[in-house]
Formats: structure tokens, C-alpha cells, sequence
């Protein structure tokens, strides 16, 4: 039996950063309260140059805008903290164990990790093991999309960037396969963050 569940799409792709965050804090409110003075100083091209691409920019963004917080009390949304870009970026726990799971699951189209050709990297982890991805894409950052790789088996993906899928999945736009039904409600952890649960994402 194929793992893979299926491809949910957005109504419309917010391609501009911006407008992706904006969503977002349309979807909870009670992230305004939170916004960050200034960037908190993360040195991406530092983290990019060890992790060997570039990074979607809806992602620093959120990043840039916001500490690290819990939504629905499952799902970290986090990042790199500054001063910590090369660790983050060097720590292949999570590509180990998702190296892994590819190789067990049963899928017709074969996932693999990056740094293979497309191959999928962790931004986020939930509280009981499960792992959001991006799909990296050749033609850069701003291709990319999400991949879902739940704890109990089921795969899928998002053909959004990572901060619309957070809106979609908040705002209950989308089926929750595999996942607990999630919340748009969010809990602090640090205010300048920590590191999100995944070191190559």
C-alpha cells in the first residue's frame, strides 16, 4: 500500500514573502502582539553557505519578524538563533532519521533527502515526531514546497511555500492527514528563539 496520501494546493499561491507573513498573522491575530523591534540577527548567508543552497524567503522572514512559538500545541515554528547558524546547519540528526523513513516508506514516486536532486529538508518538527519539509526544487528557493511526513506513515505535500502552509493549516484550509486537528492558537518559547527542532531545517 502507497504511503503517499495525496497533494493538497492553495486557492491562490502568495509568491511575495509579505503577503505569505500577512496571511499568517491574519490567521493569528496573536502574532502582532509578538512582532519582534528588529531582526533578531540571524546570519543567513552564513547558515546558507553551510548548509550549501539558499533558503526561501517567507521563511527568514518569518524568522526575521518573530520568535519561536508552538502552534496548536504540536507544531514548533522556529529557527536558527544567532550565533548558531553553523550548528543548525550542520546538525544531520534529523536527515538521518529521514533518510530512513524514506527508505521504509512505501511510495510509488521514491522521496529522498537533501542534498540529493530535490531532495526534502526539514524547517519544522512537531511534538510527536512528525516532519515538515520542503520539497527543494533546482530552479531556487522560491520553488519550493512542502512536504509532509507524518509519525504514523502517511506522506504528503503542499504546493505552497512553508509560511502559507502554516496559515492554510491554522486557518483549516486544508485536511489534516495524518495530523491531530490543529489550532489557531500559539504558545512562546523564547522571546529571541530557538532552535527549530531541526538542524538542516
Amino acid at each position: 500500500m502507497d504511503d503517499f496520501v495525496g497533494t493538497q494546493a492553495p486557492a491562490r499561491c502568495l509568491t511575495d514573502p509579505a503577503e505569505a507573513v500577512a496571511e499568517l498573522e491574519r490567521v493569528l491575530p496573536a502574532l502582532a502582539a509578538h512582532r519582534l523591534p528588529a531582526p533578531p540577527g540571524v546570519d543567513w548567508a552564513r547558515l546558507e553557505e553551510a548548509l550549501g543552497t539558499a533558503l526561501p524567503a517567507d521563511y527568514k522572514l518569518l524568522r526575521d519578524r518573530y520568535p519561536t512559538f508552538v502552534l496548536s500545541d504540536f507544531l514548533l515554528v522556529g529557527g536558527p538563533a544567532p550565533g548558531g547558524e553553523a550548528a543548525w546547519a550542520e546538525d544531520t540528526d534529523d536527515l538521518e532519521t529521514l533518510a530512513e523513513w524514506c527508505e521504509d516508506a512505501d511510495l510509488s514516486v521514491p522521496l529522498h533527502p537533501y542534498p540529493a536532486p530535490g531532495g526534502l529538508l526539514p524547517w519544522s518538527s512537531s511534538n510527536q515526531g512528525d516532519y515538515f519539509l520542503w520539497s527543494t526544487d533546482p530552479s531556487g528557493p522560491s520553488a519550493w514546497t512542502v512536504t509532509v511526513a507524518s509519525r504514523n506513515g502517511a506522506w504528503w505535500h503542499y504546493t505552497g511555500g512553508a509560511v502559507q502552509f502554516l496559515a492554510d493549516l491554522a486557518g483549516g484550509a486544508l485536511e489534516c492527514w495524518g495530523l491531530p486537528q490543529i489550532r489557531p492558537d500559539i504558545t512562546w518559547v523564547q522571546p529571541q528563539g530557538v532552535t527549530a527542532g531541526s538542524g538542516s531545517g
